[in-house]
């Protein structure tokens, strides 16, 4: 990708290409505006004039269909890649649009409807406008809501564990991208919506300073999140275990680690657990932290997750309340809980539900949870702390309705039957038409772990981290980056 500090828009574009893993077919996001119309003038004099980098281009033109006008416009940047010989296709978003949150469904909308034109056109990744502009807003506007460090705009993230999405010209200024504009004398659509004070980025584009001295080194946010994501995988290797799919448990020499390690991770942990799609803000990780932290074993709840602490670590399962069944037709997929991505291949509908605490055991239905993964041996606690009812959590939030810490019979070296009980309660049961499925129904069912904070949006960041997750639930590995090299150096 091009280095911090860069002015030159073909400069940044001649680095991008040169870090490419060739041969390659990028799809280019085109809106029409300034910058995504720069980047595709700019890729596609930079590919003619490298044909041994083996690169071609094709485009897609995402329609809102918002407003008045965005069907012609469209049009606009179809012909435009026609005359310069680049397939484009144009992406509608249909149906009915939300009253409220627009632009983050927007964006949603967006990111999937490039996914399908890229998969439709052959294209191995997909590229976009962004500029050093946008990410001065993005900064500016997460540090009204929040006093952390934040990486901002990622100049790589994966979208929907199939694309990488690069954004080449995130050092370079709208401005140093127009001046090319004109210099080819090309002109650009500009979007009335960039001027709506409605929006939060249109008034935070308003205030900030034209000063882009002033903008803050995203490449030191940048290194730090990746140190932290290397080393969150570390403590994952030597300090976590996963039981059954189910049951994650913290090892006690995982939970006295530096701290920012253990924020990182946990938190991550957390949110995958709970199935959100991020990790706990600042107020609810302090609680969690100082809470694992502590020698005393009791029992919280924050995230969705149920945090277990005990002498042999601190256990994590998805709390059961809010668990709100999903039901598929035959053919259809879906993700239940932001924790399980299921895919009914079989002739007829399914609903997935939590096990949840009936008086009759359900046990028919679980086997559809860990096919492929044996349950773990449950026995009682090697605790003697908590033999007997631990005492109440110090108000450190609510408590799971289990409350099973009587230790029954011999200790042996098995799971807690309450952090494993809870673990059962939360897990995913099949159904049809209110009856357990047939064996053969259950063969067409596939049930994968889906990782709420990266499956959907995964930046190059927190990719290490996310891949160590997904060898330890026995997932498959996320897409590795389409580059050899980021800022000059071999990856």
């Amino acid at each position: 990708m091009c280095a911090e500090g860069t002015s030159s828009p073909r400069l940044a574009i001649r680095q991008f290409l040169l870090s490419l893993q060739s041969p390659a077919r990028i799809l280019v996001a085109v809106s029409g505006g300034s910058d995504s119309t720069g980047l595709l003038l700019l890729l596609d004099e930079a590919v003619k004039a490298a044909p041994h980098l083996k690169i071609s281009l094709c485009a897609a033109t995402v329609d809102h269909a918002l407003r008045a006008g965005s069907a012609d416009e469209a049009r606009q940047v179809a012909a435009l890649c026609a005359s310069l010989g680049i397939p484009h296709t144009v992406a509608i978003w249909q149906g009915d649009k939300p009253k409220t949150g627009i632009m983050a469904a927007a964006r949603e909308a967006r990111y999937g409807l490039l996914a399908e034109a890229a998969e439709a056109l052959g294209a191995d990744l997909i590229v976009t406008g962004h500029t050093s502009d946008d990410q001065r807003e993005t900064l500016a506007m997460r540090s009204m809501r929040t006093e952390q460090v934040s990486t901002g705009i990622a100049d790589a993230m994966l979208f929907d564990r199939r694309f990488w999405i690069l954004r080449p010209l995130l050092f370079s200024t709208r401005v140093d991208i127009r001046a090319f504009l004109r210099e080819r004398g090309a002109g650009w659509i500009d979007d009335p919506s960039n001027e709506d004070m409605k929006y939060e980025r249109v008034r935070t584009r308003r205030q900030l300073s034209a000063d882009a001295g002033a903008e803050r080194n995203t490449r030191a946010a940048w290194e730090e999140r990746t140190a932290l994501s290397t080393k969150g995988a570390e403590w994952l290797d030597r300090h976590f275990t996963l039981h059954g799919g189910l049951l994650g448990q913290v090892l006690p020499d995982g939970l006295r680690q530096d701290r920012a390690v253990l924020d990182y991770a946990l938190g991550r942990l957390t949110a995958v657990f709970g199935g959100q799609p991020f990790a706990p803000g600042r107020a609810h990780m302090e609680r969690i932290l100082a809470f694992a932290t502590d020698s005393e074993p009791g029992r919280m709840t924050a995230g969705r997750v149920v945090f277990d602490l005990r002498r042999d670590g601190l256990y994590l399962t998805r709390e059961s309340r809010g668990i709100l069944p999903l039901v598929l037709r035959p053919g259809e997929a879906g993700v239940w809980d932001g924790r399980f991505e299921v895919a009914n291949a079989s002739a007829s509908g399914i609903r997935i539900e939590a096990v949840g605490l009936g008086t009759k055991p359900r046990s028919s239905l679980i086997p559809v949870l860990v096919t492929g993964i044996q349950p773990p041996r449950v026995g009682a606690v090697n605790d003697p702390t908590m033999r007997e009812e631990s005492p109440a959590p110090k108000d450190l939030g609510a408590l799971d309705s289990c409350d099973e810490h009587r230790n029954e019979g011999e200790l042996d070296r098995g799971l807690p039957k309450a952090a494993w009980k809870r673990a059962i309660v939360s897990a995913p049961a099949l159904t049809s038409e209110g009856a357990p499925l047939s064996e053969e129904s259950v063969r067409m069912v596939e049930l994968t772990p889906y990782f709420a904070p990266f499956d959907r949006f995964l930046t190059r960041f927190d990719f290490i981290f996310a891949n160590r997750l997904s060898a330890v639930f026995a997932t498959a590995p996320y897409a590795g980056l389409p580059l050899r090299s980021i800022d000059g150096k071999t990856i």
